[in-house]
């Protein structure tokens, strides 16, 4: 790790890539979108084999984000500008002042095992864009997927030192995070590990910049004008994709108690018509099979929160703790008739475990979404658009989807309110967090 953090601080400061340009910069970026485009296939297996998931999702779903964010932020390396102004003030008057925006410094980014792939692109695709140096850190669990992008990067012409990637597990987090080196920290993962960051980066001599993506416990809102066989499939895919395992998982239904029961009734048979695969045996889709959980550990909480809604008395309306066999695979379950105090609404699960709760009232709705640690998504079904955007402004969630879910795009800000983060991913915003502003005022 020390190691890393030295050859991105000569790469910074002095080296070959601090010399490059913006437009070479965005230049690179675009020849590794090539290189990962060509590769597809192969990065596709890799995440599967790495993270369990459907081939389907790693092919159709992550890859084109990934390849989508690579070229948005190689479009923005050339167009990173200052400005220029005429002080007024008493003391400046008469002066000639600029603004800069300059690389932030030598980066250390720390992604999850969830969505290895994309998380490293939404990582490193701002920082390069911006100049940064990295050393990225990841998962023990995922590390395929990254250390082949790490050959392409090498194939591409990148800079030594430029992109550092190391994998690892705790020890190997923490000595990043407090290595004098570093500049800024980027880290998605749980909301207790990101206090963890925040508090050594607070102790840190160099004041270390920080910007968090966490955990989350995201409401979808059912209205009772909503379409309901739509409402189903779209909330069941915000929650079944990846194995629940996405921080944004909708996983608290709140429905109005006029189409509760319809709800319930539908989404239970989708629930149960999922299969368990292995990711590479299906090929085709991702929408009703359903892969392992990551390790051993993760199953078994996950089967913990199962135990602990039967016994707090929500009704187990599809899937449960039952699977016996080899692998790490979870039932897709369903729970009905969960209230708001039961662990299993108010507790980040990280699996395939939906709880639908019933509503009376709008309001009441959006104050009982509201009622959480998280802020990091949510989302409104609705027909009536006025009705839903009354809603949605009353939601405290970096994200806001109406009748969809999932929605991303690279140029759209991505992250959390509360306990779910600080700062974005994507779009104007996650460059920014990269980028220093400098003041340059001469005298005239």
């Amino acid at each position: 790790m020390d190691a890393a953090v030295t050859a991105a601080n000569a790469a910074f400061h002095g080296g070959e890539w601090s010399q490059l340009s913006g437009y070479e910069r965005g230049i690179l970026l675009n020849r590794l979108a090539v290189k990962i485009e060509e590769n597809s296939a192969e990065l596709a297996l890799l995440e599967t084999l790495d993270n369990g998931k459907p081939i389907g999702e790693s092919r159709d779903i992550d890859l084109n984000l990934v390849l989508q964010c690579y070229r948005y932020y190689a479009g923005w390396a050339d167009k990173i500008t200052g400005m220029v102004t005429n002080p007024g003030g008493p003391v400046a008057k008469g002066a000639f002042g600029y603004i800069e925006r300059e690389p932030a410094g030598v980066v250390a980014q720390i992604i999850p095992w969830n969505f290895p792939l994309l998380m490293q692109a939404w990582k490193l695709a701002p920082a390069l864009a911006a100049g940064c140096s990295v050393v990225l850190k990841t998962a023990p669990q995922t590390p395929l997927t990254a250390n082949r992008i790490g050959e392409l990067i090498k194939e591409c012409g990148f800079p030594a030192g430029a992109v550092n990637i190391v994998p690892g597990g705790d020890l190997t987090g923490k000595m990043l995070v407090e290595h004098p080196g570093v500049d800024k920290i980027a880290f998605t993962g749980s909301t207790d590990v990101g206090f963890k960051i925040m508090e050594a980066a607070a102790r840190s001599h160099n004041m270390k910049r920080v910007s968090l993506e966490l955990g989350g416990k995201s409401p979808a809102i059912i209205c009772n004008d909503a379409d309901i066989d739509s409402a189903v499939a779209i909330t069941h895919l915000g929650l079944f994709l990846n194995q629940g395992q996405c921080c944004c998982a909708g996983s608290r239904i709140f429905v109005h108690e006029k189409v509760y029961d319809e709800y319930v009734e539908k989404q239970a048979k989708a629930v149960e018509a999922r299969k368990l695969m292995q990711g590479w045996e299906s090929c085709v889709g991702f929408s009703d099979h359903i892969g392992p959980a990551i390790d051993r550990e993760q199953q078994q909480k996950i089967n913990g929160y199962i135990a602990s809604g039967v016994k707090e008395g929500a009704t187990l309306a599809a899937g449960g703790p039952t699977y016996t066999g080899e692998g790490f695979f979870v039932e897709p379950t369903l729970f009905t008739d969960v209230t708001d105090n039961m662990t299993i609404a108010r507790e980040e699960i990280f699996g395939p475990v939906m709880q639908v709760l019933k509503f009376s009232d709008d309001d009441e709705a959006v104050a009982r979404a509201n009622n959480s640690q998280f802020g990091l998504a949510a989302s409104v079904f609705s027909k009536d658009f006025p009705r839903a955007r009354k809603m949605a402004k009353g939601l405290q969630a970096g994200s806001v989807w109406i009748n969809t879910y999932n929605a991303f795009d690279a140029s759209l800000p991505f992250g959390g309110f509360k306990a779910s983060g600080v700062g974005r991913e994507c779009g104007q915003m996650a460059l920014d967090s990269y980028l220093e502003y400098k003041t340059v005022v001469v005298a005239m």
